[in-house]
């Protein structure tokens, strides 16, 4: 079976779209825990609040993973059939996996940072973990966007 340059760009564009927001996600997820792991140490009954806002950056690297199936799925790679996918339709997809690849990157580690200090709200009032959830769902706002702009492309287009 031959591999064209088409489906070497949109399998490119799969990887980009899972890779890059989970390594947000590890980076944003790391920054929350290394806050929250502080906090636990001086009152372990703030675990459950602390967890989650150390969880919260972990969603992008889910969104990239959506995403990276959804290529794989119009593609034809669980099937083992893949499209012949001319270069442009192959670049036509890697475009299309750009937002989330990138607003996934740099949200994740965004909203690691907010949820850190959404963390240290916990540490002082525990009773305004609501605020600190507040905060760090504002950067996931625009991590939600990239991910349906990058699916409505997707579905958009016709790889037929």
């Amino acid at each position: 079976m031959d591999i064209t340059l088409g489906q070497v760009f949109a399998l490119l564009g799969a990887a980009m779209a899972v890779f890059l927001p989970g390594i947000g996600s590890a980076r944003g997820v790391g920054i929350a825990g290394e806050v929250a792991a502080g906090v636990v140490t001086e009152d372990p009954s703030k675990f459950g609040q602390t967890l989650i806002l150390q969880v919260l950056p972990g969603t992008q690297g889910i969104y990239g993973l959506l995403t990276g199936f959804v290529v794989m799925q119009r593609i034809g790679i669980f099937e083992r059939n893949l499209l012949p996918l001319t270069a442009n339709q192959g670049l036509l997809v890697f475009a299309s996996c750009l937002p989330i690849a990138m607003a996934g990157l740099i949200s994740a580690i965004s909203q690691g940072r907010v949820a850190a200090a959404g963390v240290g709200i916990v540490a002082k009032k525990p009773e305004e973990l609501a605020k600190g959830i507040t905060y760090a769902a504002m950067v996931e706002t625009y991590a939600v966007l990239a991910l349906l702009a990058s699916i409505l492309m997707l579905f958009g287009l016709n790889l037929a």
